[in-house]
């Protein structure tokens, strides 16, 4: 992390919540609130202007919902912000438009101020982040979908990596690209054990590499299925049945 604070936008049509959030926040030294947005239109603006590192995102908004702005500022290749939608509905509706939508963690307000600060931590460098309690229900969903229902119930450490130099087509799940190129051996690897959740550190340990070597692994993982961060490129993994 460098020494600029993460630059955070909130963006709830509810003041009140706005002003927790901020509250919560900048009680950290690393996170500065740089604006808040009550609509999805005033959050692209704000985005444009303020240039922040993370977005806070609720669903249900006037004007245009976040699920959609969520979509145009991913989309915006000018901005190079992270997006977390933040909802009180746990809804699988959401989650999955959410993260179809390019969004990188998906949070619920009762969540505790110790997940909304990880979050933040988490989006600003990189990585995603998913509630405990949906997190299952996202491996479960896109497992499901690659390989029938009957194996919806498989955790992604039983999954069998995908075998070296093969490159998955993308003609069972429309929209999604074939690899830029294969997985190596270790790669294939790094993807089953990130599918897992597993942290850089725990890769490392399982592998018996340095975490130096797994964040080298996990950037290739992300540059060839075209992913902006480790959800993503989970959600890509289990769609095109690698993990």
């Amino acid at each position: 992390m460098t020494d600029a604070p993460i630059r955070v936008l909130l963006v709830d049509d509810h003041a009140m919540l706005r002003a927790g959030f901020r509250t919560i926040l900048e009680t950290q030294p690393d996170i500065s609130v740089v604006g808040e947005a009550s609509t999805g239109r005033e959050a692209m603006a704000q985005a444009a202007a303020l240039r922040p590192d993370v977005i806070t995102m609720d669903v249900q908004m006037p004007d245009m919902d976040g699920i959609e702005a969520t979509r145009r500022l991913v989309a915006d290749p000018d901005l190079t912000a992270s997006i977390a939608i933040v909802t009180t509905f746990d809804r699988d509706d959401y989650l999955y438009q959410a993260l179809d939508a390019g969004a990188s963690g998906f949070l619920l307000k009762n969540a505790g101020a110790d997940d909304l600060i990880a979050a933040v931590r988490a989006l600003a460098i990189g990585d995603g982040m998913l509630a405990p309690e949906v997190t299952r229900r996202v491996l479960a969903r896109f497992a499901g979908a690659g390989n029938g229902a009957g194996d919806e119930g498989r955790t992604a450490t039983t999954a069998p990596a995908p075998a070296k130099d093969t490159v998955p087509t993308a003609d069972a799940s429309p929209g999604i690209p074939a690899l830029v190129e294969p997985f190596t051996e270790r790669e294939a690897e790094v993807l089953v054990l990130l599918a897992d959740a597993r942290s850089n550190a725990e890769i490392a340990a399982a592998l018996y590499i340095g975490e130096a070597t797994v964040k080298t692994h996990v950037s290739r993982i992300l540059q060839k299925l075209g992913a902006r961060d480790r959800v993503q490129a989970v959600v890509l993994a289990h769609r095109h049945g690698l993990a």
